[in-house]
């Protein structure tokens, strides 16, 4: 009789097992971000233009100076930050995750800088991201160089990389900062004062 119920007990554990791996795959899938959701350069200069307002003058030839040397982004965020630099800086943001298919999704960045810079700005940002496969690849550290020269509302861009994924932040903001820096930018889900 043992003999029996253990094929049974096999195929109810095999069963179960098959449920929660086809539960698990059904709920990742919604969160990849598939290639052919690219945004146009079009799509993202009406969203910077509304979002920055009048102070996006220059941000046509930044963003074709951008998709030429990279593409199109299958996402971006919009967002605000504020920073301050004297020989070490630290950097604060937040903002929402833009995605063709898989919805809008909060995002918190931070991080530390080390180099020639001072000063202080507050921007609004827009951050395109490329080659990002699922949102929970979004939330990690990205390392950068970034030369900037911002003077009351300049606008300027850096990139930043991690494995595949490459962030370019757009700023544009009041302020004055001046400087070369080495640093990188830490994206989490939700908002931490730990800038490492």
């Amino acid at each position: 009789m043992f003999c029996r119920l253990f094929p049974r007990n096999v195929i109810s554990v095999v069963a179960a097992m098959l449920f929660a791996v086809a539960a698990a795959t059904s709920t990742a899938l919604p969160a990849r971000a598939a290639a052919g959701e690219a945004y146009t350069a079009q799509e993202v200069l009406d969203s910077g233009h509304q979002f920055f307002g009048t102070t996006s003058g220059g941000l046509a030839s930044v963003v074709e100076q951008i998709f030429s040397s990279y593409g199109m982004p299958n996402g971006y965020i919009l967002g605000e930050e504020g920073s301050g630099a004297l020989i070490g800086g630290l950097t604060f943001g937040e903002g929402t995750l833009y995605t063709k298919n898989v919805g809008d999704h909060s995002v918190f960045w931070q991080g530390p800088s080390l180099g020639w810079d001072f000063g202080g700005q507050g921007s609004r940002t827009m951050i395109l991201v490329y080659n990002l496969d699922s949102i929970p690849a979004l939330y990690r550290r990205y390392a950068g160089v970034a030369g900037s020269a911002y003077v009351v509302a300049g606008l300027g861009f850096t990139v930043l990389k991690n494995g595949p994924v490459l962030l370019v932040p757009v700023r544009t903001g009041v302020g004055a900062r001046l400087g070369l820096n080495v640093g990188y930018l830490k994206l989490t889900q939700s908002p931490t004062w730990n800038p490492f």
